[in-house]
């Protein structure tokens, strides 16, 4: 960035010229630039049968050059951003860098927009290991119902968590801006992400150890979520109190963090749960060691280090836990809040929302509540497909070891019998793979591993002759070698699996994955068809 881009100064009357429209930065851009009340006009390469995107700019005047960038596009530009994809070695951007010496045009770049153009809004971030999208979903519909339009980057499939999307997002038109911000596991992912969003509120949901190969990698992850704890240290953070590891990384962080702006939420003790009760297993504490939590779910609950950490006093506390609805402490209110999803751990999705919406968004707790009640869920989270047969079908997005066990384990408090269909293919390779066929294996009665990894894992334990393995059912063919990310399966392969878990006695089937999210509208076809 040099230092004439950030002294200029833009005029309404500028048109800006971007270039990559097809693409979701370019796209983006175009969109932040129009809603400012900047004028500008789009090209890319791609033709329009090839521009994914292009819905989202169907309601924006916008001059589109598709298929090229003819002369008129750079002749009616003053200013010319490219997409930070393109390489500076490439023909194209010599090219316009050749022309900005001719003063056709000057040449800027996404970081300029970030700078010159602020949210201008509330803008509250959510990370965590799991629990992010369902946080913001019933954070937004909170926000919705309220009154206040959150800024939606419009993405149809696209979760757009990382790198620019967030900080473009914020500053698309809305009243609020309610941002899941996620991480490649990189240090300065998150850094990068929050620092251009410019939060004054965040969430933190979890931090587990579901992406790691080992303890190492874990606290090394653990500490990329401290680059979030350092943007918002002065600020307004939400924590789950229940979780060991954050609230260490919040007391290293944050040592006077009495006396800052930290609200804790969390359940009542797991010994007056009927969920659980009594289970106790070792998470790594901030301070290296493992550490006893009596749990509510996997990693949360109850605890107390040697070395001094024990958990805080929650702000935001469940209690009276039954299977639609639980009680609510909050700022010396206490009221009943009915909840519309499954699940323990959705409850504590709820507190985080709730104490946003309360804390920093200012909506009345009761009215709060009362649009927590007309939350429908999230698709692809226990997202209830259809009966087929006198059998249940499900898809959830699950995809790591621990969101695997939780969510089986509350599907298992309503349904007696369960098979469950794996679709995964583990960001922690091997290891995770294991562990997601073992928490499946802990939680249902039939395991079927569809994809190509889970099967490997499954082939494996049989060899083994390990007792559990009677549990697991193969398909007739053996899944093709197949991996996108988290994405471990095609359709015909989810096809397999489903069939063969159908014809099995049990009360719900349950796909479990990136494939099965992508693939529910052809699982709804499949439990419709006669």
């Amino acid at each position: 960035m040099d230092k004439e881009s950030n002294n200029r100064n833009y005029s309404s009357s500028d048109v800006f010229g971007v270039i990559g429209v097809c693409g979701v930065v370019g796209n983006l851009v175009i969109r932040v630039l129009s809603d400012n009340g900047f004028k500008v006009a789009g090209t890319d390469s791609k033709a329009e049968r090839e521009c994914n995107f292009k819905y989202t700019l169907d309601d924006y005047s916008i001059p589109l050059y598709l298929g090229g960038h003819p002369e008129t596009f750079y002749n009616t530009s003053d200013y010319i951003i490219t997409p930070p994809s393109l390489p500076v070695e490439s023909i194209l951007h010599k090219e316009l860098k050749d022309r900005t010496f001719k003063d056709e045009f000057q040449l800027i770049e996404v970081e300029d927009i970030l700078r010159f153009i602020k949210p201008g809004k509330p803008v509250l971030c959510v990370t965590g290991t799991n629990g992010k999208t369902t946080t913001v979903s019933i954070l937004k519909h909170i926000c919705r119902y309220s009154g206040l339009k959150p800024a939606e980057h419009g993405f149809k499939d696209l979760q757009g968590n990382i790198e620019y999307i967030p900080p473009l997002q914020c500053r698309l038109n809305g009243d609020v801006a309610v941002l899941e911000t996620g991480t490649f596991g990189n240090p300065g992912d998150l850094g990068f992400v929050i620092e251009r969003s410019q939060p004054d509120c965040g969430i933190i949901t979890n931090i587990t150890p579901d992406h790691m190969h080992d303890d190492h990698d874990f606290l090394k992850y653990a500490r990329i979520k401290g680059e979030f704890v350092d943007y918002l240290k002065d600020k307004k953070l939400i924590v789950n109190g229940d979780d060991p590891t954050l609230w260490g990384l919040i007391e290293s962080k944050i040592p006077d963090y009495k006396d800052k702006d930290i609200i804790t939420f969390g359940v009542k003790s797991s010994e007056e749960l009927s969920l659980k009760k009594g289970v106790v297993n070792n998470k790594l504490c901030w301070c290296g060691r493992e550490i006893p939590v009596m749990e509510s779910i996997s990693g949360m609950g109850d605890y107390k280090c040697i070395c001094g950490l024990e958990k805080p006093a929650i702000h935001y506390l469940a209690t009276d836990i039954k299977e639609n609805s639980f009680t609510l402490h909050a700022k010396k209110k206490v009221v009943e809040v009915i909840n519309p999803l499954i699940g323990l751990h959705n409850i504590y999705n709820i507190l985080g929302a709730i104490a946003a919406a309360f804390e920093f968004f200012k909506i009345p707790l009761e009215k709060i509540i009362s649009n927590i009640e007309s939350f429908n869920g999230v698709p692809g989270r226990l997202d209830y497909i259809g009966e087929y047969q006198g059998k249940t079908i499900i898809v959830d997005y699950a995809h790591n070891p621990d969101g695997v066990g939780t969510v089986l384990q509350e599907l298992k408090k309503i349904y007696n019998t369960i098979a469950v269909v794996i679709t995964v293919s583990s960001e922690s390779g091997e290891r995770g793979n294991i562990a997601i066929l073992n928490k499946s294996l802990d939680n249902a009665d039939y395991v079927i591993p569809a994809s190509y990894y889970s099967r490997k894992v499954a082939d494996n334990l049989i060899k083994k002759g390990k007792s559990v393995s009677d549990k697991i059912i193969l398909t007739t063919t053996y899944p093709k070698k197949f991996k996108k990310g988290t994405l471990g399966a095609n359709l015909e392969q989810i096809n397999q699996g489903l069939e063969t878990a159908l014809k099995y006695d049990v009360q719900a089937v349950v796909c479990i994955g990136e494939a099965a999210l992508k693939f529910r509208e052809e699982i709804r076809k499949i439990v419709a068809s006669p």
